[in-house]
C-alpha cells in the first residue's frame, strides 16, 4: 500500500450554493442489533438528510461516535466507490466497528462480531450512501433518480452541512472527508465545495483539516493503461507479451484502432493470461467480487464496474473466499428484523444490494480529478493517500506518478515502517507503502491500515 501525506492545504471553485431554511434532517440510536450478541458498545446512530432543492433525494447515513472522545475527536465522512456500492461494505468489511462472523450460512441470521482495528476508536465516522439509489438512499421522483459525478459532489456537500447544523456539538471538531476506489473521482471536488463554502462564510463553517483517499481512481487514463504493465512487474504476463502489447497498441490500451488486428490479438492473449487473477488482490482466489473492471469499458474509457459473476453462496466455500463475507450481508441486510432495528423507511427500496449496478448514474462528466488535487494543495488541507499493492483495479504507480508530479518536496527516504515489530511496508519519497493490500486496502490489512491511520489523524510520526 501507497500513500502520500501532505501538510498543504486546498482550492476551490466557487459555487453559488444556498441551505434550505429547514432541515430534513431524521435520525434514530441503535442500541441492538440482530446477530450481534448484546448491546452494542458504541454509539451507532442511522438516519436520512434531504437533498436538493425539494429535497426529493433521501439520503441514509450510519453515524459511529469516536469511542475514544466524540467530543474533541475528528469526524470522518466516508464514501464508497463503484459508484453504487453501500457504505456498509466500509462499515461491516474496512474501518468500522463491526465484522461478520464467518461462517457456513445454515439459514440462520449471519453473526456480527467486533472489529479490534476500528477507525473509530479514534475517529467520529458518518457511512453516507452515495450515490442516490446507493444502499439504502431512495428519491421520491423518478427524476431524482438521476445522478452524475458533479451532482453528487454537491449532494454530498450539502448532507455534510446539513448534518453538522441538526448535530451542532460536531460543529468544532476537526472534520476530514475520506473513502475509496471511483470515490477518487468525486471526493476532491467535494473539498473543493467545503473549502469554498467557508470561504464565502457559508453557514455552517466546516472545521476541515483534509481528507483520505484509498486506491483511488484520479486519472483514468493512466490508471487504465498501467494495468499491463502492473501485470508484468508482477510476473503474470511474459516478458515477450508485454514488449509486443507495447510495441502494437503504443501504451495505449483504451482507444484502438478497430484496424490494428496486431494489438487486438496481443489483448486477446492477455486477458487469457489474467482470465484466473483476482483483480482486486492478485494474490487471493479467484471468487464472486462486488466489482472488477470489465476490459471493454477500460478500452472504451467508461469507469463504471460491474459484477464480476453471479454465483451464489451454495458456490462458495466459507473458508478461502474473501466474496463469502459479502454474500452474508445479503442475507442479513434484508432481514426484516435488521431493517427495523437500523430504521429503514418501510417501501423505501425493493431488496437491499451491497452494490447497484443498476444506477441511473450517467453524468461521467469529472473526467480526472488530478486538478482538484493541485488547486487543493496550495490552501494547507492535509491530505492522506493510499492503495494496496497487490491491487491491478487502480495499480499503486500509477496513483504514485501523479502524486509526484505533483513535485512536492521529498519529505522521507525509501524506508520500512513497523507495526507490532513487523515491516507493515515502506516509505517511498513522499508515498508510504505497505504490502499485501488490495483494492479496499484496511479490508486486507486491516492491522496495518488502522495503525497507519490513527498515526496519521493523531498527526504522529509513522
Amino acid at each position: 500500500m501507497y500513500f502520500f501525506w501532505s501538510a498543504s492545504r486546498i482550492f476551490i471553485f466557487l459555487v453559488d450554493f444556498k441551505l434550505c431554511s429547514h432541515l430534513a434532517v431524521s435520525h434514530s440510536t441503535v442500541g441492538l442489533l440482530p446477530g450481534f450478541e448484546g448491546p452494542l458498545p458504541f454509539e451507532l446512530e442511522t438516519g436520512y438528510v434531504g437533498v436538493d432543492e425539494s429535497e426529493d433525494v433521501q439520503l441514509f447515513y450510519y453515524f459511529v461516535k469516536s469511542e475514544t472522545n466524540p467530543k474533541e475527536d475528528p469526524v470522518l465522512l466516508w464514501l464508497t466507490g463503484g459508484p453504487g456500492c453501500s457504505t456498509l461494505s466500509a462499515l461491516l468489511y474496512e474501518i468500522g466497528p463491526l465484522n461478520f462472523g464467518i461462517a457456513e450460512y445454515n439459514g440462520s441470521l449471519p453473526t456480527l462480531v467486533l472489529n479490534p482495528n476500528s477507525w473509530t476508536k479514534v475517529s467520529s465516522i458518518i457511512f453516507v450512501d452515495l450515490p442516490v439509489g446507493t444502499g439504502f438512499s431512495y428519491a421520491k421522483t423518478p427524476l431524482a433518480f438521476q445522478s452524475g459525478d458533479i451532482k453528487a459532489s454537491h449532494q454530498t456537500y450539502e448532507f455534510l452541512r446539513k448534518w453538522l447544523m441538526n448535530h451542532p456539538e460536531f460543529l468544532s471538531n476537526p472534520v476530514y472527508v475520506g473513502g475509496d476506489s471511483y470515490v477518487g473521482i468525486t471526493l476532491p471536488p467535494v473539498v473543493q465545495l467545503i473549502s469554498n463554502g467557508n470561504e464565502e462564510g457559508i453557514q455552517p463553517f466546516v472545521n476541515l483539516k483534509g481528507y483520505i483517499l484509498g486506491n483511488p481512481i484520479t486519472l483514468p487514463t493512466l490508471e487504465q493503461n498501467s494495468t499491463i504493465p502492473f501485470a508484468h512487474r508482477m510476473g503474470l504476463i511474459s516478458d515477450e507479451l508485454y514488449e509486443s502489447l507495447k510495441r502494437d497498441c503504443g501504451g495505449d490500451y483504451q482507444n484502438i484502432d478497430p484496424s490494428n488486428t496486431e494489438c487486438l490479438r496481443d489483448l486477446q492473449d492477455y486477458i487469457e493470461c489474467i482470465s484466473g487473477i483476482q483483480t482486486a488482490q492478485i494474490l487471493e482466489p479467484l471468487c464472486s467480487f462486488f466489482a472488477t473492471p470489465k476490459l471493454p469499458d477500460q478500452i472504451s474509457g467508461e469507469r463504471r464496474l460491474q459484477d464480476e459473476n453471479s454465483r451464489g453462496l451454495h458456490d462458495l466455500e466459507p473458508t478461502g473466499c474473501r466474496s463469502y463475507g459479502y454474500l452474508l450481508s445479503h442475507y442479513w441486510v434484508n432481514d426484516d428484523s435488521v431493517q427495523e432495528a437500523l430504521h429503514i423507511k418501510k417501501g423505501s427500496i425493493g431488496e437491499w444490494q451491497r452494490c447497484t449496478f443498476g444506477l441511473q448514474y450517467t453524468a461521467f462528466e469529472i473526467k480526472s480529478s488530478f486538478e482538484y488535487h493541485v488547486n487543493l494543495s496550495t490552501k494547507g488541507y492535509r491530505a492522506l493517500i493510499y492503495s494496496g499493492d497487490h491491487d491491478m483495479i487502480v495499480p499503486f504507480f500509477a496513483t504514485q506518478a501523479w502524486i509526484k508530479s505533483l513535485n512536492y518536496s521529498i519529505v522521507d527516504d525509501w524506508r520500512s515502517w513497523i507495526v507490532q515489530g513487523q515491516v507493515a511496508g515502506w516509505v517511498p519519497n513522499l508515498n508510504l507503502g505497505a504490502s499485501g493490500g488490495g483494492h479496499t486496502a484496511p479490508e486486507y490489512k486491516p492491522e496495518e491500515c488502522y495503525a497507519m491511520f490513527k498515526r496519521w489523524i493523531s498527526e504522529e510520526p509513522l
